[in-house]
């Protein structure tokens, strides 16, 4: 782990060190700073003037060299700082299709697509993924969205702004067209490859389902799942009164059975599966909310410090170092009256 107290200086404009000599300067004795007077033996010696003339010559020299120094933008570099918390690395895979727009509505009612309906499903699923993040400051977030083809909207953060602000885009524009679910998990997948295992490791779906996945993205999906030790946390958007993904009876709408046959591969996953189904804001609140419990083991995780600017300090330095020269200039003796 670095330490960041001692870390040496680092300078955004380092160029702006050529200037320092001109801190020399004022130590330079020019002749009209001289009073011409025929003898000052028989006068004590000035110690008091002396003194006042050096804190004058000192001030002015720390008032160029910090002028100098702030124009080299001195400041600490950024570091990472190992730290110990509860929770986990999550990658959100948000459902941005057509579908998602829709109400969740009983079986055979029409759905709606109001931007700023409360029963939008992208708008409920936000609103629970909102305060999902906001519970959980230990835990690192990436946010994916897939419709025919998945987008990274934000990597790995441990920043609830920038988490949030991802979630806020998620409900911006209209849905997408097209469902490519298997596109999505691997892109999901890809955002953990390469990263040091450091703790608890989930994927979070977030969708209505109705996706297909072919076989040979099934066992790619399968492999990395395996390899990168990653959970799969689904939840279920339905709509009110829709049969449940484990009921006895044979799926008989279209959408149903996709639903269904992906949930029975999800079960075969080499890794922990749960799904949540919920049809309603508060059964996604309470999915949401078990997901909360269940991820919150120990993780260890780095967090980057960012790079911290001096600069102002050094402009202050430079401004009181100013003040310091005109009170010494109104106490110097330019010219004695005839």
């Amino acid at each position: 782990m670095i330490d960041g107290q001692n870390l040496p200086l680092d300078f955004a404009m380092p160029w702006a060190l050529l200037l320092l000599p001109l801190a020399a300067l004022p130590l330079l004795r020019r002749r009209r700073e001289e009073l011409a007077f025929p003898s000052l033996a028989w006068l004590p010696t000035d110690r008091l003037g002396i003194w006042v003339e050096r804190l004058g010559r000192a001030a002015a020299v720390i008032a160029i060299l910090a002028t100098v120094l702030a124009l080299a933008r001195p400041g600490r570099p950024e570091w990472e700082v190992e730290r110990i918390g509860r929770g986990a690395e999550i990658v959100v895979l948000f459902d941005s299709s057509l579908s998602m727009d829709d109400e969740m509505l009983a079986r055979g009612a029409h759905p709606k697509r109001r931007r700023d309906s409360p029963l939008r499903k992208r708008n409920i699923a936000r609103q629970a993924l909102s305060a999902f993040v906001e519970r959980r400051p230990a835990d690192r977030f990436s946010l994916l969205m897939f419709g025919a083809a998945p987008f990274r909207v934000t990597p790995f953060s441990q920043s609830p702004e920038v988490i949030q602000a991802g979630i806020t885009a998620a409900g911006i524009s209209n849905g997408l067209p097209g469902t490519d679910l298997g596109r999505g998990l691997m892109a999901a997948i890809e955002q953990f490859q390469g990263r040091a295992y450091t703790g608890s490791r989930v994927i979070l779906l977030v969708s209505d389902g109705a996706a297909e996945i072919d076989e040979i993205t099934r066992q790619n999906i399968r492999n990395g799942m395996r390899q990168n030790r990653i959970a799969l946390n689904w939840i279920y958007l339905r709509s009110v009164n829709w049969p449940r993904l484990d009921s006895e009876k044979e799926p008989e709408a279209v959408g149903l059975i996709t639903d269904v046959a992906m949930h029975r591969f999800f079960k075969t996953l080499p890794t922990t599966y749960k799904v949540y189904e919920a049809e309603s804001p508060d059964a996604v609140a309470k999915a949401v909310a078990d997901i909360e419990r269940a991820q919150n083991l120990p993780l260890e995780y780095k967090e980057r410090i960012p790079r911290r600017d001096f600069t102002p300090y050094f402009y202050l330095t430079a401004i009181l170092a100013c003040l310091a020269l005109l009170a010494h200039r109104a106490t110097t003796v330019r010219s004695f009256s005839r």
